[in-house]
């Protein structure tokens, strides 16, 4: 055998240097995800690469990435991505907020939409990896337990009309025996109904309710906003006036700093087949004291 070895010689045109005459590679880039993509696998918090499969937003898709972003010092700088409700991750919601409505053409908390987060996974990150991806999704419902839907059709500035099929509307609010909603079907407010969509308060600092005292706090803040949009008093007969159902995002989204709560008017025991935006004192008269 070693006779065999150094008997052999190179071949023609071959000088034994492994370097000399190549072009320099490229540096080594990371993945990054593109925005506009869809995508039909589920939403998920953690985005490794190898899930990663975009489709036509003509076809079926759960999600829509809406913006790209990237994480700065000092969030950048620690061993693992921010996924914790960190200053990090809170700081990226917010981004993802805000670019949310820019890419749908009005506030996203006013129609049947979700936003999430997605982050690298911790290998991706050790790799270098600091991006983030902001997701929209289609609910079913946003008021009882609403599921995903799988939309064909991209979402950008379905908002922008004004109208869509998308937005919040009017609720045939129903009861269960111990007097709490049981369900709330959306339905045309041309439609009987007892309840309607008025708009968004923020509940800033407020701790995510967990008690009477607390959700007390939200319902009053609604209540302010069923007064601007119906344009009654905001006085001490608003209470007797109407009810109110204050819907914040789950707990989760909170720790991420979502404090937006959406409002709706609710009158037990009426019927109403028209809007009461701005329909004032008489559309919605004092109940009882």
């Amino acid at each position: 055998m070693v006779l065999l070895v150094s008997g052999c010689g190179k071949p023609g045109g071959v000088d034994g240097d492994l370097t000399n005459g190549w072009a320099a590679m490229e540096p080594a880039t990371g993945f990054e995800p593109n925005v506009g993509a869809c995508h039909n696998a589920n939403f998920n918090p953690i985005g490794p690469r190898g899930t990663y499969d975009e489709v036509d937003c003509s076809a079926k898709h759960r999600t829509e990435t809406v913006f790209v972003g990237t994480y700065e010092s000092p969030a950048a700088d620690a061993d693992v991505p921010p996924i914790d409700g960190s200053a990090g991750a809170r700081a990226a919601y917010s981004v993802c907020d805000q670019k949310t409505t820019t890419f749908v053409g009005g506030p996203w908390r006013n129609a049947r939409l979700w936003i999430g987060v997605t982050h690298p996974t911790e290998a991706a990150w050790s790799g270098g990896a600091r991006w983030y991806r902001c997701e929209v999704l289609e609910l079913n419902s946003v008021e009882d337990d609403g599921v995903l839907v799988q939309r064909s059709g991209s979402l950008r500035d379905t908002l922008a009309g004004g109208s869509s099929d998308v937005m919040l509307t009017c609720y045939a609010i129903q009861l269960d025996g111990n007097g709490a909603i049981a369900t709330m079907p959306a339905v045309n407010c041309t439609a009987k109904h007892n309840g309607e969509f008025v708009g968004v308060w923020y509940a800033e600092d407020l701790d995510y309710p967990k008690n009477d005292a607390t959700w007390a706090k939200f319902h009053d803040g609604c209540r302010a906003l069923i007064a601007d949009y119906v344009g009654v008093p905001k006085d001490a007969d608003l209470q007797y006036r109407t009810g109110v159902v204050s819907l914040p995002g789950g707990a989760d989204v909170w720790a991420q700093g979502d404090r937006g709560v959406r409002c709706y008017m609710w009158l037990d025991g009426v019927e109403l087949t028209s809007s009461l935006k701005g329909k004032g004192i008489k559309s919605l008269p004092v109940q009882y004291k």
